[in-house]
């Protein structure tokens, strides 16, 4: 039996990942059947990316969290809920920010940086990093995440791949997405 050392798991971050890793199996198989899908998923990340900020925009709950000022973006702020749209400057901005963690994912070499990427992805939802008036609350991250999740699933399902190769990817990105939502969430527990 491996003994895993419960405080560190909280207060590093690359241990966390480590664990988290060995324990779902995330391997360097999946780390390339990631990569491998790049060239046939970038293309298909603008659409993505549009279809996960018309969900947010179905929900006040959501929706709301674009009006606040963002870090990085030094334009000119929504007046209300009702004024940002989806071709707003502010959106087209963390439109940006989303097709680049989605690149991330499927280009970036997994090791000590790319670790620290993941877990400032869940860090800058909260006032801990970014901007100090967001606050997303974790069932908004949550539901994202597995929003997400669901359209990533299906468009690896479009891709028409043989059958292993899309078990493959899509068991890859399940289990990335799950460290993911870990590093997510540590950042609403306090202990961070």
């Amino acid at each position: 039996m491996q003994h895993i050392n419960e405080r560190q798991l909280e207060n590093d971050v690359g241990y966390r990942f480590q664990y988290l890793t060995e324990f779902m199996g995330l391997g360097a198989e999946d780390v390339e059947a990631i990569h491998a899908s790049a060239p046939l998923l970038a293309p298909l990340v603008p659409g993505l990316v549009d279809a996960v900020y018309v969900k947010l925009f179905n929900y006040d709950a959501t929706k709301r969290h674009f009006v606040p000022r963002q870090s990085g973006f030094e334009g000119v702020l929504p007046t209300s809920l009702e004024a940002l749209t989806l071709d707003h400057e502010l959106i087209k901005f963390r439109k940006g920010h989303l097709a680049r963690y989605l690149a991330a994912l499927v280009t970036r070499t997994y090791d000590s940086k790319m670790v620290e990427y993941l877990d400032m992805v869940g860090k800058m939802h909260t006032p801990k990093a970014g901007s100090a008036e967001l606050s997303v609350p974790l069932v908004q991250m949550n539901a994202l995440m597995g929003f997400v999740s669901d359209a990533l699933i299906s468009t690896i399902f479009g891709l028409r791949l043989d059958p292993e190769k899309t078990e493959r990817t899509i068991r890859a990105f399940n289990k990335l997405l799950w460290v993911q939502n870990d590093l997510i969430n540590r950042h609403y527990q306090g202990t961070v």
